[in-house]
């Protein structure tokens, strides 16, 4: 019986100093300007967790979440370049470099680097991106990052009769408003 209180009470220790944080409104934007044709898009879709305790952050987003401003644009998205039926989603893994530099005790925007794998269109690459985390009243509030990636990089091909409309690099903004975790027992 002891055993069990003295299990019980370490449950609830580590309860108490949970460090996760969720978000399941993640906002992924990503532009491709190229001379002839601005392309963006935005998903308020993107689910992430961040482990303060160890620096893991992850993110995954349906691709056919991506909003367009043209529906044509949507549909080639889906069915010609990102093949979605096929790649469902896109998702990232990694760590933040130095989450002890977090001071969840000190409100205040934390510039943070965070390293992992990127995974678009069945490619993993390795990735690195600056961003910054903003603690509020003693929690993660949000998080922010931009990166570029080479679409060569993630095997997705350009038609080369629209190659001019298309840039070969896109820019992708990441932003996400987050929550404690509750972990129930």
């Amino acid at each position: 019986m002891r055993n069990i209180i003295i299990l019980a009470l370490l449950f609830a220790s580590q309860l108490a100093f949970s460090q996760k944080f969720f978000s399941k409104t993640g906002k992924i934007t990503f532009t491709s300007e190229a001379p002839m044709e601005k392309i963006e898009a935005t998903n308020s879709s993107a689910s992430t967790v961040i482990d303060l305790s160890t620096g893991n952050m992850e993110w995954a987003v349906l691709i056919q979440g991506f909003q367009f401003e043209k529906s044509l644009m949507k549909e080639h998205f889906n069915e010609n370049y990102m093949e979605s039926s096929k790649y469902p989603k896109a998702t990232f893994k990694g760590k933040i470099e130095n989450p002890g530099g977090i001071t969840l005790t000190k409100d205040g925007t934390y510039p943070v680097v965070v390293t992992g794998q990127l995974e678009i269109h069945g490619v993993s690459k390795p990735v690195s991106a600056q961003g910054n985390i903003v603690v509020k009243k003693g929690a993660i509030s949000s998080a922010n990052s931009k990166l570029t990636i080479t679409l060569a990089d993630y095997k997705i091909e350009i038609p080369k009769l629209v190659g001019d409309n298309v840039s070969k690099t896109v820019d992708i903004m990441i932003q996400a408003d987050y929550q404690l975790l509750n972990v129930a027992p």
